[in-house]
């Protein structure tokens, strides 16, 4: 088993005993999300650390998204309710990136595939994602490339 997906058994269990109901939600949820991810497909398979960052990455992800449409729904009571799930899955992620180093990491991707204008997005994309995996969103790196790419024309 790996190293991640133990952290998290052991870290629901111990939840359990301090009674941390916010942190044993969301480590339910993480956890059978991860075991659906491993089961989907022709055979079951164990994740690697990689994947599980990714299944993690999604459910953050999704906690975020559920926290805006709840705010502008105008239930700030369960906003706060997916945002606390959403810190304490941040808790199992790599650190975001900051601005200065995405932005570096861009650029050097535009000067290593020579990419100029909008239509070298996709060479500059395909350089930078693997990079950024699980330390940043795909629409800030997306907004980032644009943004480099539009000031180099």
């Amino acid at each position: 088993m790996n190293e991640l997906k133990t952290r998290l058994r052991t870290d629901l269990n111990d939840a359990m005993r301090a009674r941390d109901q916010v942190r044993l939600r969301t480590l339910r949820l993480a956890l059978t999300s991860i075991t659906n991810e491993e089961v989907s497909g022709d055979s079951a398979r164990e994740l690697s650390d990689d994947e599980v960052v990714k299944v993690l990455t999604r459910e953050a992800k999704k906690r975020r998204e559920a926290a805006e449409a709840f705010e502008k729904a105008g239930r700030a009571d369960q906003a706060a309710a997916e945002r606390a799930e959403g810190d304490v899955l941040a808790g199992y992620l790599p650190a975001q990136l900051t601005d200065e180093e995405l932005t570096s990491m861009v650029s050097a991707a535009i000067a290593e595939t020579g990419a100029v204008g909008m239509q070298g997005m996709g060479k500059v994309m395909k350089a930078v994602t693997p990079q950024v995996a699980g330390r940043a969103d795909g629409a800030r790196v997306a907004a980032e490339v644009r943004r480099q790419l539009a000031a180099s024309t």
